[in-house]
């Protein structure tokens, strides 16, 4: 017993001499954070709504920030969608048609973000232009318009991770 309990108190001093840390690795004067409006440069109705809701899904789930408003936030986060793409993976033939018809059947969308940080009251960005992108592959079924939805939903879930990832990590 007395080997186990002197084994794990040398085991913890190595480990906090090497430099490891458990938690956040988020600048520490930086603690929370806002997002603004999210702008959209592209065709695809109702992106940026779904884009900012997924960031701040994502924000809450790793817990290195506190999502707040953007009057009492240390740093904020603007984002502007700068492509929606779809795709078409797969093809399906039209049975029931004499001619060979081919539909598509299976298609990706991918979504491109640019990101920024500001710190209120700086000029200077605390992180300028950096590009996120997610993309999600979805078939297409019965409701075309239902199925594309959550694909772009999905596909901004998947930037959202990306852009935490960015602002959290990259010091």
């Amino acid at each position: 017993m007395k080997r186990i309990f002197i084994a794990g108190a040398l085991l913890s001093l190595i480990l906090c001499g090497c430099g490891y840390r458990v938690g956040s690795i988020m600048h520490p004067q930086i603690k929370s954070i806002a997002i603004a409006p999210v702008s959209n440069d592209t065709m695809m109705y109702n992106a940026s709504a779904q884009m900012r809701g997924a960031l701040a899904e994502c924000f809450q789930a790793d817990g290195s920030l506190k999502l707040v408003s953007e009057g009492t936030a240390d740093c904020i986060l603007y984002a502007k969608i700068v492509s929606a793409n779809f795709s078409q993976l797969s093809w399906d033939s039209n049975a029931t048609n004499s001619d060979d018809e081919f539909l598509p059947d299976q298609w990706r969308v991918t979504i491109s973000a640019v990101i920024t940080v500001m710190i209120p009251g700086r000029a200077e960005p605390l992180m300028k232009n950096v590009t996120v992108s997610g993309s999600t592959n979805f078939v297409a079924g019965a409701d075309l318009e239902s199925s594309r939805y959550y694909a772009v939903k999905q596909a901004c879930y998947q930037a959202a991770k990306q852009a935490v990832v960015k602002v959290t990590e990259a010091w």
